[in-house]
Order: C-alpha cells, then structure tokens, then sequence
C-alpha cells in the first residue's frame, strides 16, 4: 500500500487539515498521521466540539486528541487549516486562546500533561 504522506506536499505527515466527511455529513480538525490511497488517520476532534478542546486546555483539564481513520470513500474535501481573507486559521485561534501550539498538542506532545497541574 502507497502511503502518500511520505512525500513532500501540502498534505504530509503532521500538517493541521479540516476534513469534511460524508455519510454522515461532518468536519473534523486535525494532524494527519498518515494519508493513502485507503484513506486518512487523523489526530485530533470535531469541528463542533473545537471550542470544548480549547477550554478544556485553557483550564488544565488536559485534552487527549482521539485518533481516528476515515475511509477515502468519506472524504469529500481537505484543506490545509490556514489564515484566509484576514480570518485566523483554527491553528492560529487555539494557539492565541492556549499558548500552546496546536500541531504539537495534536501529535500527543503536551496538553494531556496538564491534567492534574
């Protein structure tokens, strides 16, 4: 199996995407951890639970970002999260609301160590 993530591109390994997903229709925000021809495992929440994670790390709780596979048969769109038209990116957004960078919290490298703190 051809893992597409290995590459350079706009869509490697540890980039912040949001995947809109059909059958059901939803939107997830993420880190991809690998991307193929079968699909696409993601680190990271829905779009509508977004501001939860934010105050969930603002308030130390922790955050442990669910890892998750989408088949490519469900994937209708992926965008890079970034700035457009003068809007911060999702990425920007939680950065400014946490002090935290995003990507890294999404990997697995920081806001579940703030449980308990």
């Amino acid at each position: 199996m051809t893992t597409f993530s290995e590459t350079s591109g706009p869509f490697a390994t540890g980039t912040v995407v949001l995947v809109t997903l059909s059958s059901p229709r939803e939107k997830f925000w993420g880190v991809i951890l690998s991307l193929s021809a079968s699909g696409i495992a993601l680190r990271g929440c829905e779009l509508n639970s977004f501001e939860n994670c934010v105050s969930m790390v603002k308030s130390g709780e922790g955050f442990a970002p669910g890892a998750v596979f989408f088949p490519m048969h469900r994937v209708e769109r992926m965008e890079a999260d970034a700035p457009e038209d003068g809007l911060p990116s999702l990425s920007e957004r939680f950065a400014t609301q946490t002090g935290m960078d995003a990507a890294t919290v999404l990997m697995g490298g920081g806001a579940s160590q703030g449980a308990g703190a």
